[in-house]
């Protein structure tokens, strides 16, 4: 019988679990691993000592050659920058080739599912860590309760990639960048949704880092969330019409939300236009550009004044161990305040040699059950190794290895652009992860008591 061949395309931080677990495992499962990617570290390349996995560096714009990897595989996973995907799917779609993504569905991709039904294909999407994880197993409660006619009445969950603790960087925000800075400076942009207690809610740009949720995790401490964009279209997705309380959110440590505000208030999280001599411009001229003139002031007292804050209070502390009131330069030619900001935060946002990260996820589930109302506490927390073997790695990388040995293996047989919401899904993949020391671990509470 033939080697099964995958094809990775790109290899980025986040995928150095992933490419780990499809070398290590490639010698039991006769795989033939590539992965393509303009430019690899000598860490990842390191991994060719464990299993049959071979490195490529090319453009993964180069149509012709993307066509010829993907026509000798057997599955692609696309760990490129969501704006790719599309791309990827339809080459896929040419090739009658699976796929697997841990990329959110987007409305490119939504309106293929036709055709990939007609051909037989799986593109699985959303199967990382948050989307993923989160969806198998909230989707492993929700249907447990269901099967217990069991009422739910709420769902609220929580994801936030942290540093762990006890690093010796006394680092206030309590964070560092794990995945996408991009993201991270531009999440929350837009409009978010939701449902509480029975009401439609929502809250603008401008409001959502002041509308926090205080979260205390048993054993793990206290925690603040904020709102994710758009928890309203999970109504149909989980299948939770009539649901209450339906709220999706991002988890960071207390203090954060508010510090965060301060750059969404001035402006510099803004991604809509260029500024102007950026090549000359420093930390601390950034931050004054959006700031009133007044040559006697600092830019210090200029920004506590415009919002309100302390002088020497924790948010202004923040943002002097970033190094926003330095006059070092940007080191960007050009770019908008979004870009600016995050370069700057990378100096002081990169994950050191010797810290660690972690990963929290934490469901609440209300339910009635024979007439009681009960909850239900559900908590994964997973702590980085290093800079390369880190917990968002692991736990976005190791859903999508073991989906795609399960679609190799023919023990996935749906068809269809989908999301790991169903059982055929979620519990290898659950029971796996569970095995490897990714496990859920469930409180439930009387709440009559």
């Amino acid at each position: 019988m033939a080697s099964k061949k995958i094809l990775i395309l790109g290899a980025g931080k986040s995928s150095y679990s992933l490419l780990k677990y499809l070398a290590t495992n490639s010698n039991d499962q006769d795989w033939e691993v590539k992965v393509v990617d303009r430019i690899f570290s000598d860490h990842v390349l390191s991994l060719k000592a464990l299993g049959h996995i071979e490195f490529i560096e090319s453009n993964i714009q180069d149509s012709i050659n993307r066509n010829n990897l993907i026509n000798s595989c057997d599955i692609v996973i696309s760990m490129l920058p969501s704006g790719f995907h599309e791309m990827v799917a339809k080459d896929c779609l040419r090739a009658g080739k699976n796929m697997v993504t841990a990329s959110y569905v987007s409305n490119e991709m939504r309106s293929l599912t036709d055709e990939v039904q007609r051909k037989g294909l799986l593109f699985l999407n959303e199967c990382g860590l948050d989307p993923g994880i989160d969806h198998m197993s909230a989707m492993q409660v929700i249907d447990s309760l269901r099967e217990k006619d069991s009422e739910l009445t709420a769902f609220e969950t929580f994801t936030g990639g942290l540093l762990a603790p006890n690093n010796e960087d006394d680092n206030p925000w309590e964070y560092k960048f794990t995945w996408n800075p991009r993201n991270v400076v531009l999440a929350g942009t837009g409009v978010v949704k939701f449902i509480q207690e029975g009401r439609y809610k929502y809250i603008p740009y401008s409001r959502l880092f002041r509308r926090t949720e205080p979260i205390f995790i048993q054993g793990y401490g206290h925690f603040e969330g904020y709102a994710n964009r758009d928890s309203l279209k999970y109504l149909d997705i989980y299948g939770l019409r009539g649901i209450k309380t339906l709220y999706r959110g991002t988890l960071r440590r207390p203090g954060f939300c508010k510090s965060w505000d301060v750059f969404v208030q001035i402006g510099a999280t803004d991604d809509s236009y260029e500024m102007e001599d950026v090549a000359h411009m420093t930390h601390r001229q950034f931050i004054n550009s959006f700031l009133f003139f007044n040559p006697s002031d600092s830019v210090e007292l200029k920004l506590a004044h415009y919002l309100g804050l302390d002088l020497d209070g924790p948010e202004m502390n923040r943002l002097k161990w970033s190094g926003l009131f330095s006059e070092e330069l940007v080191g960007l030619n050009s770019g908008t305040p979004a870009q600016i900001l995050e370069h700057i935060l990378r100096k002081k946002w990169t994950l050191h040699p010797d810290e660690r990260d972690m990963i929290v996820m934490w469901h609440k589930f209300n339910f009635k059950h024979e007439g009681r109302d009960r909850e239900i506490h559900s908590t994964l927390v997973a702590t980085g190794e290093d800079e390369y073997n880190t917990a968002m790695a692991k736990t976005v990388g190791l859903p999508l290895g073991i989906a795609t040995k399960l679609i190799l293996n023919g023990e996935i047989k749906m068809t269809g652009v989908r999301i790991p919401i169903s059982s055929e899904i979620y519990t290898p993949i659950l029971n796996e992860l569970g095995k490897l020391g990714f496990e859920m671990h469930e409180r439930e509470i009387d709440t009559e008591t």
